[in-house]
């Protein structure tokens, strides 16, 4: 039996999400370094929007409560065989491939933010998600708007960045030609070149930062391809906030690696559903979907068993 790690990126956070970390023993220590950032009332503040969406508090809410899961889960996962990070998802994997510690992660979560926070154009930016677009259509919007393709999720599928009102009327033209458009709840243009101030910022925090050698294959998301040189990793980690992440082909990297079982190691479920639409023979779940950490190694032992040859 095996499995592969996806790691969600901001956005995914809600009020009720994971709700078992408090109680699990093995993800205490986590939320206690993430509550060293975040305050020990995160829970109770996730009710306010305006506050757990702020770049600040999502990036470190997100990479904390990734990493609380998996090391809930870590010591009874079955045979990892890859494991990929969605935008800042990326901290998450590299700490579940063991080259940063939890509390190296999730610092460097809080400088990523601050750093992207601090690019000039920051406050103006956002994300759109754009399904089923005519190609010629996006085309023309991007060439006339700015905007600018920050992540390719699929072959339909595609978030674009850039300032809110240029977002906005992308939205409307696209929707007149039939593509089904969502906000999403990010208030910086991640992966566009409005974060090129941050890159310079990254690097030298990922360059001090200690790593040690990966454990685990780690897919790397404006590549889509395994990365094992610890210097190479950290350009890409430093590069990814300005450059489009290339997630169709991350997931296309884990399939190639063959998993018994692809699990969304974090909340929502937007990595399961993009999985699902990609890669339908191979079963996916996000942990956000259970209610206790032994529901999800049920799971994946019937995942495993389901497979051919198993």
């Amino acid at each position: 039996m095996t499995v592969a790690l996806l790691f969600p990126g901001q956005g995914t956070q809600h009020e009720g999400m994971l709700p078992w970390l408090e109680e699990d023993a093995g993800a205490r220590p986590v939320l206690h370094v993430m509550s060293g950032v975040l305050g020990a009332d995160w829970r109770a503040r996730l009710a306010d929007a305006d506050w757990s969406r702020k770049n600040a508090v999502a990036q470190p809410l997100v990479t904390g409560t990734s990493l609380a899961a998996w090391s809930a889960l870590a010591g009874g996962l079955p045979r990892v065989v890859a494991v990929a990070g969605y935008s800042v998802g990326e901290l998450g994997s590299s700490a579940a491939a063991g080259m940063l510690s939890v509390d190296a992660a999730v610092q460097l979560a809080v400088t990523r933010a601050a750093a992207m926070d601090a690019c000039p154009d920051a406050a103006a930016g956002g994300l759109l998600g754009v399904t089923n677009a005519p190609p010629g259509e996006l085309a023309a919007v991007l060439e006339q708007s700015g905007l600018e393709v920050a992540i390719r999720t699929g072959d339909q599928r595609c978030i674009l960045g850039g300032d809110r009102p240029a977002l906005a009327r992308a939205a409307e033209r696209l929707a007149a030609h039939g593509a089904k458009t969502t906000l999403l709840c990010v208030r910086v243009a991640s992966h566009t070149r409005a974060m090129r101030a941050a890159v310079p910022v990254l690097a030298e925090a990922f360059a001090q930062a200690t790593w040690s050698p990966a454990r685990l294959p780690w897919v790397a998301g404006i590549t889509g391809h395994v990365v094992r040189d610890l210097h190479e990793v950290q350009r890409l980690l430093a590069e990814q906030v300005a450059t489009t992440v290339r997630w169709d082909a991350c997931m296309d990297a884990v399939f190639e690696r063959r998993p018994d079982a692809v699990l969304e190691v974090g909340a929502g479920t937007t990595l399961t559903r993009l999985w699902r639409e990609r890669h339908p023979d191979i079963p996916a779940r996000s942990c956000d979907e259970f209610s206790r950490p032994a529901q999800i190694m049920d799971w994946l032992e019937s995942a495993g068993a389901r497979r051919p040859g198993h």
